[in-house]
């Protein structure tokens, strides 16, 4: 594909084109879901250049290519041919999730986002894939969409998760699990 124009003025009234050419409006469901899948692959591109380590950069270079997928699936209404995520996808996610979990030790709490930068980005990542993932079901509560997409990114959030651990482990960045703090209430003290 080429892009010799990147100035059209099409969408300079508020709308813009799905896949097979249905105008809508730039605040449709529709629009809103691949544009946060758009949005989670610019965070995954700032965590690799974080200074990720290589193998987990690798990783991530794939999954940036499978949510420009995710992305097309979301701008084709099922009615139009698209690529399409698919159950092989969602295990290929799997896969790499239990391979990853191999490097940690059990849960012992729950993890606050931090760590080092790379990791951090990751957490960061794991919100927002959450965030378009929310937006899907929005979306297919009004109209068809590929279930495996809901699928997938309930699964990327959850490698993402992973990632963040596995990558501040490598890197030596320490993570803090929450405290909860019990209130006094009714305390006269002041």
């Amino acid at each position: 594909m080429r892009i010799n124009r990147l100035v059209t003025r099409a969408g300079d009234q508020g709308k813009t084109s799905l896949a097979g050419g249905l105008r809508v409006s730039k605040s449709s469901a529709r629009v809103q879901a691949y544009g946060e899948v758009d949005e989670l692959n610019s965070c995954l591109g700032l965590a690799v250049s974080l200074g990720l380590d290589p193998g987990l950069a690798a990783l991530l270079e794939k999954v940036q290519h499978r949510l420009f997928s995710v992305g097309a699936d979301l701008a084709a209404p099922l009615e139009t041919s698209a690529p399409r995520v698919e159950e092989e996808h969602v295990t290929e996610l799997e896969g790499l999730m239990e391979s990853l979990m191999e490097e940690l030790p059990p849960l012992k709490g729950f993890v606050l986002p931090g760590g080092g930068p790379a990791g951090s980005a990751l957490h960061l990542a794991r919100t927002v894939c959450r965030r378009a993932e929310r937006s899907c079901v929005a979306l297919a509560d009004c109209e068809p969409v590929t279930p495996q997409v809901l699928i997938y990114l309930n699964r990327l959030s959850d490698l993402l998760f992973v990632m963040a651990q596995v990558a501040n482990r490598r890197s030596g960045h320490a993570e803090t699990l929450l405290e909860f703090r019990s209130s006094r209430r009714g305390s006269s003290e002041g």
